[in-house]
């Protein structure tokens, strides 16, 4: 997810940028209102949300990228970042992290030539390493749920590569140039866990083609100084003007093609300057829109969470959707993702149901540590995943909360007691609900709070939360 003050390292909660969602802005008088009623302007418009994607990941690669060696959630080109621990409550520098999996992830180029991913025997462990395309497709996700836990190798081999691959070695084809693993390993979270993956970690190799086999030391990355490391991505993306934005656009197309199922669409956009291969034409663009076009096209893009007819759902307090990974051409969806869960697994692997109140969710009263609430699952309908599910605590803010267990998540690896007619009571409050009840306890700060749940690898028949047959109950208030 992209906060205002953060990038992330990917698979976040798709909703933890649900209280970003804007309403349209006024018009600014009768010359904007006569702009704005254009086919041009409207047009303009639906280009944004259709590129957002692409520059967003773009901008993304070119912070996570930009240092000359590995280092904390960055790393350069090709070159595999391996996030060693679990933040703790001092963390601020992503948004809504996890306690649950340890991220093993690589920005990479399969323009010259193909990359090739090896990844160790995981002795049945739960791990994924979905494969991102430029425009946010999830075109591949090896893993325990797909492929297996057994030691595998991966050639992933650009729009316009043909040609032979060593024995043992599975083609996966990108249709752009620019690729994102986003890699996750399960953990505990204990020393002797961490031990363990970080040996697995460490056998995770990404390299070209041309090195397989070989000894390889990547190079050095090139640190570009122009380039803004402060300024969170989202904010760089939405404050350029359209002529900026679409100019990006159009030279980003150039080795990250659009799909063909995108050809209607495009035959329309070159009215305005905008043709895949091409640079942007700025003649056919009126300058009058290059201030309003980011701006509407941004609200358009995050309205789509409310108006979005089944895209986004809302039960029980909980909102959710299972439409992420891939797009086809719902590009509002594809853009508002974007917006609030960058790097979202397909609906297969994980989702992420979050809840910011309570008694009626959106319109319900906010989550106060001050007050004590209880989440029930009765017996046989805890979370029915093959993965694995936890909740985890925020505060307002989408960080973890300080508390003197050093909890941020709760799950069956706490050793979840049970109650006498089989159903599992997790209580949510600041202060300890007692000792004896300190195992199904998620500490929350004293004032307010948002919970999120994560559900890896989600059964998908019944039930299961991807066709509604099992249904997250709501967090209600003590008393």
């Amino acid at each position: 997810m992209l906060s205002r003050r953060s990038i992330s390292a990917g698979g976040l909660s798709l909703f933890a940028g649900a209280s970003i969602v804007s309403t349209a802005k006024a018009f600014e008088g009768p010359i904007s209102d006569l702009i704005e009623s254009t086919e041009e302007f409207a047009l303009a418009v639906e280009a944004y949300a259709f590129g957002y994607p692409l520059v967003t990941m773009e901008m993304t690669r070119r912070v996570i990228t930009n240092v000359a060696a590995p280092v904390g959630t960055k790393g350069p080109m090709g070159q595999v970042i391996k996030l060693r621990q679990y933040p703790d409550a001092k963390f601020r520098d992503v948004t809504a992290p996890n306690a649950d999996t340890l991220y093993t992830t690589s920005f990479f180029d399969v323009g010259k030539e193909p990359w090739v991913l090896s990844i160790p025997a995981l002795d049945d462990r739960y791990a994924l390493f979905p494969l991102l395309d430029g425009w946010t497709s999830v075109f591949q996700v090896p893993g325990k749920r797909t492929t297996g836990t057994g030691a595998q190798t991966y050639a992933i081999t650009g729009p316009g590569w043909t040609g032979a691959l060593p024995s043992g070695v599975t083609e996966y084809k990108s249709a752009t140039n620019l690729v994102w693993l986003l890699g996750r390993i399960y953990c505990t979270g204990t020393p002797e866990d961490y031990k363990i993956v970080h040996a697995l970690q460490d056998q995770v190799a990404l390299v070209p083609l041309s090195a397989y086999g070989k000894e390889y030391t990547p190079p050095a990355g090139v640190v570009d100084p122009s380039i803004d490391m402060k300024t969170a991505v989202r904010e760089q993306v939405n404050r350029m003007d359209a002529v900026e934005y679409f100019t990006l656009l159009c030279e980003l197309m150039k080795s990250n093609p659009p799909y063909e199922a995108d050809a209607p669409l495009l035959e329309r956009l070159a009215a305005i300057g905008i043709v895949a291969g091409k640079d942007f034409d700025k003649a056919k663009f009126d300058p009058a829109f290059a201030k309003r076009v980011p701006e509407v096209g941004f609200d358009r893009i995050m309205l789509h969470f409310k108006d979005s007819d089944g895209d986004v759902q809302n039960v029980n307090g909980w909102g959710f959707t299972t439409k992420t990974g891939l797009y086809g051409t719902n590009y509002l969806q594809r853009a508002l993702v974007t917006a609030i869960g960058l790097g979202a697994n397909r609906p297969q692997d994980a989702v992420y149901p979050t809840s910011q109140k309570y008694a009626g969710g959106l319109i319900g009263r906010n989550y106060m540590g001050s007050e004590q609430y209880i989440l029930t699952f009765k017996k046989g309908l805890t979370p029915p995943v093959k993965g694995f599910w936890s909740l985890t605590m925020y505060d307002a803010a989408y960080f973890f909360v300080e508390n003197p267990l050093n909890r941020y998540s709760i799950s069956p690896r706490q050793d979840l007691k049970t109650n006498a007619d089989g159903s599992v009571d997790l209580y949510i409050q600041n202060e300890s609900p007692g000792a004896d009840r300190e195992s199904n306890w998620l500490p929350a700060p004293k004032g307010k709070f948002i919970l999120m749940m994560r559900l890896y690898w989600p059964q998908e028949n019944n039930p299961s939360i991807l066709d509604g047959s099992w249904v997250l109950p709501p967090v209600k208030k003590v008393g």
